[in-house]
């Protein structure tokens, strides 16, 4: 554990720790939400087989990898944005929350409208979180 006890693994760097850090936290949270949905779905069907067990287990998988993913790219941007301004404050999250959002949805679609649009979204949302997390 690093220093603090708010990042659970230590490469050496801050840009490295808070990157891995954001990947593991928000990509575990990812596979459980698969996790219990199939679970669920099991439960709710009667129905438990190797087959299912094993698909839920790659979806959990691929879900944890791709929020994780998501969670690493604006954690990283965030520090980033942090260190060039020399300012810890609201914008640096509205920076990630935007760069992030442009670049999850340019990998999955051409459309410029939704890659803006995507951005917009996740600026909003970082933001949003931001004030959230300093209320208290």
């Amino acid at each position: 554990m690093a220093h603090g006890g708010f990042l659970s693994v230590d490469l050496g760097h801050p840009f490295l720790n808070r990157t891995a850090d954001g990947f593991l936290k928000v990509g575990t949270v990812g596979a459980c939400k698969v996790a219990a949905e199939g679970t669920f779905h099991c439960l709710h069907k009667g129905d438990v087989s190797r087959h299912k067990v094993e698909n839920a287990l790659k979806k959990m998988c691929k879900e944890g990898a791709y929020w994780g993913s998501v969670a690493g790219v604006y954690v990283g941007v965030e520090y980033g944005v942090d260190r060039i301004r020399g300012h810890r404050d609201w914008k640096n999250a509205m920076i990630g929350g935007a760069v992030t959002g442009a670049l999850v949805s340019a990998v999955n679609s051409n459309d410029r409208n939704h890659v803006v649009g995507n951005a917009i979204t996740g600026a909003a949302i970082a933001t949003a979180a931001h004030y959230l997390h300093h209320l208290t």
